[in-house]
């Protein structure tokens, strides 16, 4: 049903208020009362009537009421001493006085706000993915544990959507599902998204749990899961802290399961986001016959999309990769050409931010504009794997150990499983190497080159730890792995491609020299 009032639509399928097409973000409650108002709107609807149909009869306190009520009024831009649209009668109840039309098939009442849509009604899919997070459950009676479940989701939400590359869908229509047992192939269909976060509450003593699954709606499979422990010391901060945790560990598993289902598609129906996913298995290695195999995509990619930014991103890596190898300078012209055009088209993408701000950082050592970038990246997203791992290499480089190290484990941190972790780890190592702290930084260079075996760089950093611990025969060893990786490998070469601070660079020469590693 879709209520036409002034210049706004009451979307009751879709739980969605728009003005002039422009979506009213609401509280679920406050449009469960507005929807109710106006369905019923040829009588006074009591107190007792709103209670029933909005809170399905459970103890609520005038000044909730009046607040819900309140808020109704300013959705539509109505107020209490206007009272336009929602008139108050005095101890009768209110009623909604404005001229609507009606759009479909009109019964005497809605049906209650919380029943799901009719499952046969399936919304197509968008054309990018897509995800909804449904409302947790609390599992226990407490009713501040509901308003913080609800919170968190809301917030999750809010994190999500600043994904550029995700479809997600707003809080109105996910929590008419809440307090219901759902199917989520049902629910997929019903929302048209592909994927669904669900999770629970559970609070005992000073502690929180929080259990999270995000699950591919068509199939039913599970993708990722995780639980949270935390103390309730403080509500807000407790709820900043685990939507940072959620959000970060969601971008990377959707991004692995969005290049497994692309990678299912006949090549003659690919997009230019199909193509950039299908590269970018062979972008991030560091793997010169990778990025043979992904700059063909990349470049079919930007000629279906010249403004992708994505899709200049992942080519600036890959021409990144090729100069550090060759110091030839038409692939340095082309990592920096196609970063500026990630910058430049990517103003609200942080993944194409992060990984663009790295490569001028590197092939430009113009550290100023990388720095900015880092932060506009992480303004838009604070979880962001990429912004977090290439600023914390690009601090570790400049000297700035201290927050290069804290970025790398807030990435390691948000998203523990992911195999781009390398770079943190190399971040990390290079942070504790400069602060003395040898075994933290030999145990971030061994999960580096357990992460990348193939990259040379992750060897090079596990000799310097290995010097730094005195186990002069193992760092030998590994100084040849570099060399067997890079046969023209030299430091003074790195250093062209790198950037490094002097005072960074000079202990990392002097123990890859020791280690055997030409100047």
């Amino acid at each position: 049903m879709l209520f036409l009032f002034e210049n706004y639509e009451l979307d009751c399928d879709r739980r969605e208020l728009r003005r002039e097409r422009e979506l009213i973000d609401v509280e679920p409650k406050v449009f469960d009362l507005l929807s109710y108002v106006i369905a019923n709107r040829e009588r006074v609807v009591s107190r007792d009537d709103l209670v029933a149909a909005v809170w399905d009869g459970r103890i609520v306190s005038e000044s909730a009421l009046a607040t819900c009520i309140n808020a109704a009024r300013a959705a539509i831009g109505d107020s209490g001493d206007r009272q336009r649209l929602i008139k108050t009668l005095p101890r009768k109840g209110i009623r909604f006085v404005g001229a609507v039309r009606e759009d479909g098939k009109r019964g005497a009442s809605l049906v209650p706000a919380s029943q799901p849509e009719d499952a046969s009604r399936a919304l197509a899919l968008p054309d990018r993915p897509s995800i909804a997070v449904l409302p947790f459950n609390n599992i226990g009676s407490d009713p501040e544990q509901e308003y913080f479940a609800d919170g968190m989701v809301e917030d999750i939400i809010a994190g999500l959507s600043r994904i550029k590359w995700l479809f997600v869908i707003a809080r109105n229509s996910s929590f008419v599902y809440k307090g219901r047992p759902v199917d989520v192939k049902q629910v997929g269909r019903e929302l048209g998204v592909r994927y669904l976060l669900e999770g629970s509450v559970r609070k005992a003593g000073n502690r929180v749990r929080i259990a999270a699954q995000l699950i591919e709606a068509q199939t039913g499979v599970h993708i990722w899961a995780e639980r949270y422990d935390r103390l309730l010391d403080d509500v807000f901060a407790l709820q900043d802290d685990l939507t940072i945790s959620v959000t970060g560990a969601i971008e990377p598993s959707l991004r692995k399961a969005e290049t497994d289902r692309v990678r299912r598609k006949r090549p003659e129906n690919l997009d230019a986001y199909d193509l950039v996913l299908q590269a970018l298995p062979f972008t991030y290695g560091h793997i010169v016959e990778d990025a043979d195999r992904a700059m063909p995509l990349l470049a079919r990619a930007l000629a279906l999309e010249p403004d992708y930014a994505a899709g200049h991103a992942a080519l600036a890596w890959c021409y990144h990769f090729r100069f550090r190898l060759a110091l030839k300078q038409e692939d340095r012209a082309g990592a920096l050409r196609h970063a500026r055009a990630a910058i430049a088209h990517g103003a609200d993408d942080p993944t194409a931010l992060g990984i663009s701000g790295f490569v001028v950082a590197m092939d430009e050592h113009d550290h100023a504009t990388a720095l900015t970038v880092f932060d506009r990246a992480l303004t838009l997203s604070n979880s962001n794997i990429f912004a977090l791992s290439c600023s914390a290499l690009v601090l570790a480089f400049m000297g700035k150990v201290e927050l290069a190290a804290e970025r790398a484990r807030l990435a390691i941190r948000l998203s523990p499983f992911d195999s781009l972790n390398y770079l943190s780890y190399n971040a990390l190592a290079i942070a504790c190497f400069c602060a003395g702290r040898f075994e933290e930084a030999h145990d971030a260079a061994r999960r580096s080159v357990q992460l990348n075996p193939r990259f040379y760089i992750c060897h090079l950093f596990l000799t310097a730890t290995l010097v730094g611990l005195g186990r002069t025969e193992e760092a030998a060893r590994e100084a040849r792995q570099v060399l067997a990786l890079d046969p023209d490998f030299a430091t003074g070469r790195f250093a062209v491609t790198a950037g490094f601070e002097p005072a960074v660079f000079k202990p990392l020469a002097d123990a890859w020299h020791e280690a055997g590693l030409p100047k």
